[in-house]
């Protein structure tokens, strides 16, 4: 008889201090399936949901049970019904029939309206439905963990990577401990330890820096006797929580005084480096001119990470953009991209070639600037649909609604109906752009970008600008956060 594997997704990231909440509508545009229609959304994706068909096809004595899989794009807080709904077809499931092991896909930094930890609640409530049955989990590496939550799970396990292109590999990897765990071969028991700070997360890609030496730190711990599981949690800085901060976690096989010893190891280790995740950025100007002055192949890519909608930016801050009208740059320029569904709706009525008197920006809000009033020229228009082809999320389908591209003073503006980064080159190639072509790319994205643009570009360089997730805390009202942590034990 097979054995019977449940499994779940909600995977979100929640930015308390966005203006605008996340309702189920977010979620239903974005990853919204459960059942058979799974396989067809998340096979040959480099995604947890990937892994887990892989893990089926490789493994005929195991069952394999999709229940409601959800997924949105990271941005305000989730309203309180919106979850309620997902919780409850996921608790739903559960419920339907005796399981010999579930497996979650989480983010760890989810919030809604009402309750800065709804995934405490979702694991206490889907514990008490499955008792004893093995429970594993996955995290964000942006996760704000509590020792609550891993206390309510028999594995966990975080991404490795930032830019997060480790997504199948660490499901897979959880898999393979929760098989483990069943056939009697591993008994896990894990522990963490916070850190007394929040970091932000400009600095904390692990391909360099002080990120990068914590993963080291972390996989030379995996590879030691008796660790199942090590991982280093930057934390999610925007996202008000009583579990905020950077999280060190360690299972063992069996022992748990050598996870607890493990986790305050790396906890010790990533406290030693705080003041190396913390820096200065250039303004748009700087950053403008500093771009257009290097030399070299491809275009200079400017970010502002303000506005990323994967860290809660809502697709709306004007500075970047005015920087760049006032620099007026003598080259093929791109700015991505303005979230403005109205706007679309009114270059698809106008037609190519068209010129409307436009506003840019501030049409969510006017505490990040207010809008660029502008005449620009209609060039083209789309569906918004294409695969990712780059190494984030590689091959998963995205869909961004409608779209318009315009020209504003030879600079190519590009707007959307739904608020998601330009994280993969077809997002461009969809709008016909030619990146070689181009010599300054303006985003508004961080780190995720790095992973597909990095080879294409000359050079890639953050800014400083107004947004729901700047580089500063300061400006930033905690309510939940332990007001001991670092910077927050400054005011």
């Amino acid at each position: 008889m097979k054995k019977k594997l449940a499994v779940a997704r909600l995977w979100y990231e929640g930015n308390s201090f966005s203006p605008i909440a996340t309702g189920l509508d977010i979620f239903q545009a974005r990853e919204w399936v459960e059942g058979d229609a799974a396989l067809r959304v998340y096979r040959d994706t480099a995604t947890e949901m990937g892994a887990v068909i892989a893990f089926a096809d490789s493994h005929p004595d195991w069952e394999v049970t999709f229940l409601r899989c959800a997924a949105a794009p990271p941005g305000g807080p989730v309203t309180d019904n919106a979850f309620d709904v997902i919780r409850g077809d996921i608790l739903e499931g559960l419920r339907r029939r005796t399981w010999d092991a579930v497996y979650l896909s989480l983010h760890g930094a989810m919030i809604t309206c009402g309750n800065p930890t709804p995934e405490l609640e979702l694991l206490q409530e889907a514990r008490s439905i499955v008792g004893k049955v093995p429970l594993a989990v996955t995290f964000d590496l942006h996760a704000n963990l509590g020792q609550a939550m891993i206390d309510l799970v028999d594995i966990a396990i975080g991404y490795k990577t930032y830019p997060h292109i480790d997504m199948d590999a660490v499901a897979a990897r959880a898999l393979d401990l929760l098989d483990g765990m069943v056939g009697g071969r591993l008994k896990p028991v894990g522990a963490i330890a916070k850190v007394p700070a929040i970091y932000t997360s400009f600095n904390m890609r692990t391909t360099d820096g002080p990120m990068a030496e914590m993963a080291g730190l972390a996989a030379r711990m995996r590879a030691e006797p008796g660790i199942l599981e090590a991982t280093v949690f930057g934390g999610f800085a925007y996202g008000d929580s009583p579990f905020a901060g950077p999280t060190a976690m360690v299972f063992a096989d069996g022992d748990r005084m050598l996870a607890q010893r493990g986790a305050k190891a790396l906890a010790a280790e990533m406290a030693a480096r705080r003041d190396r995740f913390e820096l200065k950025l250039p303004t748009p100007a700087q950053a403008i001119a500093e771009a257009l002055a290097m030399k070299g192949e491809g275009p200079a890519a400017i970010t502002d990470p303000a506005d990323n909608p994967l860290s809660g930016g809502i697709g709306d801050t004007p500075t970047l953009f005015r920087a760049l009208l006032d620099t007026k740059p003598d080259v093929p320029c791109v700015f991505a991209f303005f979230w403005d569904p109205e706007l679309v709706a009114e270059a698809r009525r106008a037609g190519i070639g068209a010129t409307l008197d436009v506003a840019f920006g501030g049409r969510v809000s006017s505490a990040f600037g207010k809008p660029v009033r502008i005449s620009a020229k209609v060039l083209t228009l789309t569906d918004g649909k294409f695969r990712n082809v780059g190494p984030f999320e590689n091959n998963l389908a995205i869909d961004v609604g409608n779209t318009a591209m315009f020209d504003v003073e030879g600079i190519k503006v590009i707007a959307t109906s739904s608020c998601q980064t330009p994280n993969d080159p077809a997002y461009f190639t969809l709008h016909g752009i030619d990146l070689a072509k181009v010599r300054l790319l303006c985003v508004k994205a961080k780190n995720h970008f790095r992973a597909g643009f990095t080879p294409l570009t000359r050079a890639i360089i953050e800014c400083d600008a107004p947004g729901p997730a700047g580089v500063s805390l300061a400006h930033y009202d905690f309510k939940y956060a332990p007001s001991t942590l670092y910077p927050l034990n400054l005011r």
